[in-house]
């Protein structure tokens, strides 16, 4: 009997290569490219994979202290080829912001105690820092570090490469799809940020649910202007090779740059934030007849912006993810949301949400937290104690307050613990931003809580004015935003303090960053 191949989802990129050889695997338009771009078919970029994967099986150790590997590289081709030599080797890549200060990264690499942490030039004095060994995907500026990546993946894309044999690890199998293949670390917004480990299993999963709801044409050109140590950025690296689209990274967002690329690459598809879609609606950008999905996460949208968005056009699909879930959980097609702008859709294929209150499910329109479940939620994170304590009976407890209506579609309300308790009165801050987002004068809002000697805690916004200026005639002040939520939302929801600014405070990922916008309200505030 002979060995029987794994499961396409354990190997994707070799089984896409020997499927579809031909069919443009990415298309490398970052810092990275040597010309214009890099274009790479799945043979070729199969090929450069297998190299890589040589040259990183001789650099890591026989006895590891874990089978780990930290990724600190900027998008592009070098990233991509890393990410799978490493799985092809049977090693976990935690894919790691090269951005970061050298103290939140050595931080996020104590807490991985990874074997290898791989650099590129601008991340490697910060990698060299954390005293791991350390290998680079371009030529080191220290001598003493290894140079990881051959010369091939930056100046001959369309070479077949030679074929070498790769000591696979004893963790890798037919099951392999159920152990860690990455570990991502949650955005951090409040606290310590998380540490999440996905399988293969858990990826695959979400592809294909994502597909059915997104309707992914074969010919599909993904294109990719997201972080990449985030799973918005991470997710379409794994779903372009199972579908056998085109992946198409910019490696960072520009709106005039964006609108560019989606127009020149003929891009079907794209995962953007709210803040991104709105830079891109504000310079006047309508997509092209080639787009046909855009996949909006990260934070709330807000119904002043889907209406925009539709109203110029643009095939929108909110979408209510997590890291833990690879991704999305819900996502609503654009024939939903200008019927429905407040909801994110129903649950993909295999995934279940259930609403619970006092650990109890509720019925259709009750409010609790939203609990998911399915074979795209994540098996733990790390630290057994956070993965205990985050698993129930009915699945993963996401932190988050929701409902769902009998039609199955779910409606985030925000965060439990960013639920106000004002005087006994219970205030959920996405119904206020609801509200405040939808008065003419403002763009933009968010809301918090802050300290109350009466009170306890007051309902406190912080705004971003529209284009058109606020005037002595309709000034935009705490009295008139009151005054229009006044009938719109009961007293004690009402905003106590308002205070405009130029930007809502947000991380990379596109969330808003609460710590920061309830120390802006307070310094605005105080200063005015």
């Amino acid at each position: 009997m002979t060995d029987q191949p794994p499961p396409l989802h354990l190997e994707p990129l070799r089984q896409r290569a020997a499927a579809t050889p031909e069919r443009t695997a990415l298309v490398d338009r970052t810092k990275w490219a040597s010309e214009d771009d890099d274009r790479w078919t799945y043979r070729a970029l199969d090929a450069a994979v297998e190299e890589v994967a040589v040259r990183l099986d001789d650099r890591l150790p026989d006895n590891p202290p874990s089978r780990r590997i930290g990724l600190a590289v900027s998008p592009g081709t070098p990233f991509v080829a890393t990410l799978f030599a490493a799985l092809r080797l049977g090693w976990t890549v935690a894919p790691l912001d090269p951005g970061l200060p050298d103290r939140e990264l050595a931080i996020r690499v104590d807490r991985l105690d990874p074997a290898l942490v791989v650099c590129d030039r601008d991340s490697e004095a910060s990698c060299l820092a954390t005293d791991r060994p350390v290998a680079s995907v371009g030529e080191p500026h220290d001598g003493t570090v290894p140079r990881l990546l051959p010369r091939v993946i930056e100046r001959t894309h369309h070479s077949a490469g030679g074929q070498h044999s790769v000591t696979i690890g004893e963790n890798e199998s037919t099951s392999g799809g159920d152990r860690a293949a990455l570990i991502l670390f949650t955005s951090g917004t409040t606290g310590r940020p998380k540490a999440v480990q996905l399988t293969l299993s858990n990826l695959f999963a979400s592809a294909v649910g994502s597909a059915f709801r997104l309707r992914v044409d074969p010919d599909g050109r993904w294109l990719g202007c997201l972080p990449v140590h985030h799973m918005g950025g991470l997710a379409p690296v794994f779903r372009s090779v199972w579908y056998g689209t085109t992946l198409v990274l910019s490696g960072s967002f520009d709106a005039d740059g964006t609108r560019e690329e989606i127009r020149s690459q003929s891009i079907t598809g794209v995962s953007l934030v709210p803040t991104q879609l709105k830079r891109l609606l504000d310079a006047g950008w309508t997509p092209s007849e080639h787009l046909h999905s855009v996949l909006l996460g990260g934070a709330p949208a807000g119904e002043s912006l889907l209406s925009r968005a539709l109203d110029a056009g643009v095939p929108v699909y909110p979408t209510y993810g997590l890291t833990e879930t690879a991704s999305q959980v819900a996502t609503a097609r654009p024939a939903d949301v200008r019927e429905h702008p407040d909801i994110v859709g129903q649950p993909l294929l295999w995934t279940q949400v259930t609403i619970l209150d006092d650990g109890e499910p509720v019925g259709f329109g009750e409010r609790g937290e939203v609990v998911v479940d399915g074979p795209t939620v994540t098996p733990g994170y790390i630290d057994d104690d956070t993965t205990a304590a985050a698993f129930g009976e009915y699945g993963l407890h996401t932190g988050d307050l929701g409902v769902v209506d009998a039609d199955g579609r779910l409606r985030i309300l925000g965060r439990i613990d960013d639920v106000i308790n004002t005087g006994g009165e219970l205030v959920a801050p996405a119904e206020v931003v609801a509200v405040l987002e939808s008065h003419p004068h403002i763009a933009e809002a968010t809301v918090v809580s802050l300290d109350d000697p009466e009170w306890g805690k007051r309902v406190a916004a912080l705004v971003v004015l529209a284009d058109a200026e606020d005037s002595s005639d309709n000034p935009v002040n705490v009295e008139t935003i009151r005054e229009y939520s006044r009938g719109r939302l009961s007293d004690y929801k009402l905003p106590k303090t308002v205070v405009t600014t130029e930007r809502l405070p947000r991380t990379d990922s596109g969330t808003i960053d609460r710590e920061a916008v309830a120390t802006e309200i307070e310094r605005r505030k105080n200063r005015s």
